[in-house]
């Protein structure tokens, strides 16, 4: 089996909340909403392709050193598995801008279950409720 390594982040605002983008229409998974993030390229730390997936899926642009790791998530899907770690931020320049068409919500970490989210997601949400 296939390891698939990929990074999310788990920005949270000044009140609080964390934000979520929707996947849009022809991405596997459509509709399901997830914390930002992507593949780590090969020769990439996971910190570096945090930075370039915030800078390309939201343009913004933060630091390494405002990247906090929280916790990760290991999941089996059918024909790989995914190995997941999540970051926290709460310092970004520039405005949040949807740079694929996605959707984006602002949620309080109580309030993320109500969202349908991919399986490899949903482990994350404990971590969060309790940091916040």
């Amino acid at each position: 089996m296939t390891l698939v390594l990929v990074v999310a982040c788990a920005l949270i605002d000044a009140d609080g909340r964390v934000l979520i983008t929707q996947r849009p229409a022809g991405k596997p998974m459509a509709g399901l909403w997830e914390f930002p993030g992507g593949k780590i390229e090969p020769g990439e730390t996971p910190e570096a392709a945090l930075l370039r997936e915030l800078k390309e899926e939201l343009d913004v642009d933060t630091e390494s050193a405002c990247l906090a790791p929280l916790t990760f998530a290991s999941h089996a899907y059918p024909d790989n598995h995914l190995l997941m770690p999540l970051y926290v931020c709460r310092k970004w320049q520039g405005t949040l801008r949807p740079r694929e068409g996605q959707a984006m919500k602002w949620v309080r970490a109580q309030r993320l279950r109500d969202y349908p989210m991919p399986p490899a997601d949903a482990p994350l949400i404990a971590p969060l409720i309790e940091l916040l």
